[in-house]
């Protein structure tokens, strides 16, 4: 615990880890603010401190966790020419269903006051599945450029397939179930013919 008084750097990032590690091991239903102020190792109040309810704090760990996605996935054509389209895919599109993804969907979902206020930031242009979606496919015509990508191959067309079963697999899948991301794999290997 911090001392009473003393400054906390980082603050929200720190309650959002703590968030992730209580939904990685008590899933969506273990996910209050006293779980997370006792996971992260501060004060009681401090989450009302910096979020209006649990809600808005919901609603932020979402859109945080997004905009880190988008992040990861805006490097993505960059990469392309070095290893292969598939490795490149998988290390990007996979990140989605680490082990807090489904639980944070599956809260989300039973958050109508959360879900509302994410729809509203993506809505007003935060980021989401919508920017992975085009940085996927702004990579994938990067390869096709590189010939490493059918040159017939719709790549926005590609990038939505991608992108539609990994969101389609988050919102199904749950904690302790069959790992996602080996169903995710399988869907990448056989649009990417496994020679990207």
């Amino acid at each position: 615990m911090s001392p009473r008084g003393v400054a906390i750097t980082g603050v929200r990032e720190r309650l959002f880890e703590a968030a992730e590690r209580v939904l990685s091991r008590d899933g969506a239903g273990g996910l209050t603010s006293r779980a997370v102020t006792g996971e992260a190792g501060c004060a009681k109040g401090l989450l009302h401190n910096h979020f209006a309810d649990l809600d808005d704090f919901v609603a932020q760990l979402v859109l945080h966790r997004f905009r880190l996605l988008a992040e990861r996935a805006a490097a993505l054509p960059a990469r392309a020419g070095e290893s292969t389209v598939t490795e490149n895919l998988n290390a990007t599109v996979l990140a989605l269903l680490d082990s807090a993804g489904p639980a944070l969907a599956a809260l989300a979902l039973v958050r109508p006051g959360a879900s509302a206020r994410i729809r509203d930031a993506w809505r007003d242009g935060a980021p989401g599945l919508n920017a992975i979606e085009a940085s996927v496919a702004t990579y994938l015509e990067a390869e096709q450029r590189l010939g490493r990508v059918s040159g017939t191959a719709d790549c926005a067309a590609l990038a939505l397939a991608v992108v539609g079963t990994a969101h389609h697999l988050l919102m199904t899948a749950w904690p302790g179930g069959p790992d996602p991301r080996e169903r995710l794999q399988h869907v990448i290997a056989s649009l990417t013919g496994r020679n990207g």
